[in-house]
């Protein structure tokens, strides 16, 4: 899973556009996220807005970050230039944010203290590979003109800057004279991302407007949209590549062979004497019954449609059954486990027919599918 957030609802559509069947997932605080697949290799991704400012941001970005536990998380939009040689539309990718507004007033002037989080070089090297191969342009709107990308600085403050002689815009240019742009949310976003194991990061921004006093009348000549496009363009062929690097890295190889050794392992026990084996396995999914089968053999179903529910709930909490899904598959299980507890042949040939629709249901998750298979053999053990 990738995390994909954004300020504006102009961002957050011009991202949302590159996704299939985005569905909306709700957190318990009340935000709304929306999941969904790339269109063309169908990673997935979790889409988030946060709004203006950066204490906003932060906040929604540690709320992502706990509820999806992503690889990878990219924060995408739009900025002002801060020199004249970088042009509308151009995208900038982030080497440093700078949280510019840290610092100390004295008798002779303010003094800087910035917050400084820099991007993982892993990251960046995708990034510029990116760039250089010009892969990413595919993702661009159809006769769109490819824009340029920069790598560099951007500086994030609390304030919209559209000026290029006020006291600020003097102060930021000679204070962080080697920031390519400006906006509002980036450090918030890098610090919740530093904070939670140094996450994977990257700000991608589109330039919509110089910072300079004509942030009107670029907007007026939709700059703003055509940036926002140009941003997702390169973001969604970012987390593509940071998505194929997770799972090709030597770390998630060595877990993946390990979870494979575990499954394949044999348990051996040796019986000596008047010693009696119960059970010899190496996973076993599912009850163990030890002893007359007829005093348990009755509950066996119920208990494990109590388990079903219980990884059904799993399931839905890390995306692999969405919601309505989810919704239906527990109004089945519901009717099965009344029909059960009639303990009749008719209650538990409608508990079966029940599991068949949930079957059905799950078709698409492998593990529940089989688990709700065990559970109608158990019942049909009892029939």
């Amino acid at each position: 899973m990738i995390v994909i957030l954004t300020a504006l609802d102009l961002e957050y559509q011009a991202v949302r556009g590159h996704l299939t069947d985005p569905r909306v997932h709700r957190h318990t605080a009340g935000t709304r996220f929306e999941l969904g697949r790339l269109a063309g290799d169908g990673r997935r991704v979790a889409l988030g807005l946060v709004g203006k400012g950066n204490h906003p941001a932060a906040v929604i970005t540690e709320r992502a970050i706990a509820e999806f536990s992503p690889s990878a998380l990219l924060f995408v939009g739009v900025a002002g230039a801060l020199w004249p040689g970088i042009g509308l539309g151009d995208v900038v990718v982030a080497t440093h944010v700078y949280a510019y507004h840290g610092g100390t007033s004295e008798d002779d002037g303010l003094k800087a203290r910035p917050r400084v989080w820099e991007i993982a070089h892993e990251t960046d090297q995708i990034a510029r590979h990116l760039y250089r191969t010009e892969t990413w342009t595919r993702h661009l709107p159809a006769g769109a003109a490819v824009p340029a990308v920069r790598f560099g600085p951007i500086a994030a403050g609390e304030v919209v800057q559209d000026s290029s002689i006020s006291a600020h815009a003097r102060w930021v240019r000679q204070t962080y004279n080697d920031a390519l742009a400006i906006e509002m949310e980036s450090a918030g976003v890098a610090q919740a991302a530093h904070h939670n194991r140094s996450l994977p990061m990257a700000v991608v921004r589109g330039i919509s407007d110089r910072a300079d006093g004509t942030k009107t009348a670029t907007d007026g000549l939709s700059w703003q949209p055509r940036a926002a496009a140009n941003a997702a363009a390169f973001a969604v062929a970012l987390a593509q590549e940071l998505a194929v690097e997770h799972e090709n890295h030597p770390a998630s190889k060595a877990r993946q062979a390990r979870e494979a050794k575990l499954m394949t392992d044999s348990v051996k026990n040796v019986a000596r004497d008047n010693a009696r084996v119960g059970v010899q396995a190496g996973h076993i999914h599912g009850d163990v019954t030890i002893g007359n089968p007829s005093q348990t053999q009755a509950s066996a179903p119920a208990v494990q449609l109590a388990e079903l529910r219980d990884r059904l709930a799993r399931a839905r909490k890390a995306q692999e059954v969405d919601e309505e899904t989810f919704t239906a598959a527990e109004a089945e299980i519901a009717v099965a486990a009344e029909s059960l507890s009639e303990s009749t042949e008719e209650g538990r040939s409608k508990a079966v027919i029940a599991l068949r629709k949930l079957r059905g249901l799950l078709a698409d998750v492998a593990e529940l599918a089989a688990h709700v298979s065990a559970v109608i053999a158990a019942v049909r053990g009892v029939l």
